[in-house]
């Protein structure tokens, strides 16, 4: 079959999914504890590693992922940590070891029927993990992947609470077009109300001076800038984040109605990406902004692109 598939990118796709647990004790370990979510049907399928949020769970992206991977994607979720302070250096190393684990470990926890394609993998990550995905990507702090990152995405970044207020290790130069990438391909979503605080007493989430704007004015081309309108930094997680992790993950940022639109239109607006730059196939991509369409779940608030 097919490893991507030709659908709506924001419905759910033609592939069945399940999501996997990889733990510390599993043999051969990884180096962080993995969430995983796999098509079933038999095939090779490129592979897309997403970096959660600061102090959130990988298991909050669950829905988010397995509907990735309903259109022919394995979606690896690592979880760096369970507390962290400001500095993202050690998020930075643990995700080139986890990259470094992928030939020899993955394919012990797949289905036997399901093969990775590591020739195709792309790198994501939401608010600081975007930031980390950036890191990474750049090659600046002294760590590298393994293997070629083909693909760069970063949904709603951040890099601190302003500029100037840049949490360690900064990435962001406040340089246009700073960021050599070497022409990886790279799209960056933001929240529309990501830069807004939900009340006096916590800062916005996505402040403005360290938000998706700057990632993306730092990007050479190409590259992919969408806003979604009247949803904010946290929307694209899953619809229920129990517990105290995700009692906060709710209640610190300003949030649009419900979190499904903009789940989708996250998860769609990868999987055209994706499509587009993994597969060859950007049909989907050129249209998303298209003001005859009628299936996009958000208004879009911005949409760029660099050559």
């Amino acid at each position: 079959m097919s490893s991507s598939s030709s659908s709506n990118p924001f419905m759910e796709g033609i592939y069945k999914t399940n999501l996997l647990t990889v733990g510390l004790s599993s043999s051969p370990s990884p180096p962080k504890s993995l969430l995983v979510a796999t098509p079933l049907a038999e095939g090779e399928y490129p592979v897309v590693m997403l970096l959660h949020g600061y102090l959130l769970s990988n298991s909050f992206y669950s829905q988010l992922m397995l509907h990735v991977s309903s259109h022919g994607f394995i979606v690896i979720a690592p979880q760096l940590y369970s507390f962290a302070g400001p500095d993202a250096t050690d998020e930075i190393k643990s995700t080139a070891e986890i990259i470094g684990w992928l030939s020899a470990g993955l394919n012990h926890f797949l289905p036997p029927q399901v093969k990775p394609n590591l020739s195709k993998l792309a790198l994501s990550g939401h608010s600081r993990g975007g930031k980390t995905a950036f890191a990474l990507a750049l090659k600046k702090f002294g760590y590298s992947s393994d293997l070629n990152i083909s693909a760069l995405i970063g949904i709603d970044p951040v890099d601190g609470t302003g500029k100037g207020k840049q949490t360690p290790p900064p990435v962001l130069t406040y340089q246009p077009n700073s960021f050599d990438l070497g022409k990886m391909p790279v799209l960056v979503i933001g929240s529309g109300l990501g830069e807004f605080g939900r009340n006096p007493l916590f800062p916005p989430c996505a402040p403005l001076g360290a938000n998706h704007r700057n990632f993306f004015q730092e990007c050479q081309g190409p590259a992919w800038h969408f806003v979604a309108k009247d949803y904010g930094h946290m929307d694209m997680l899953d619809d229920d984040t129990g517990g105290i992790r995700g009692k906060i993950s709710y209640e610190l940022c300003k949030n649009g109605e419900k979190r499904e639109p903009m789940r989708r239109f996250v998860g769609g607006s990868v999987v055209a990406f994706l499509m587009a730059y993994l597969e060859g196939d950007d049909s989907e991509l050129v249209k998303i902004n298209d003001k005859s369409r009628h299936d996009v779940p958000v208004v879009i608030q911005e949409f760029e692109f660099k050559k």
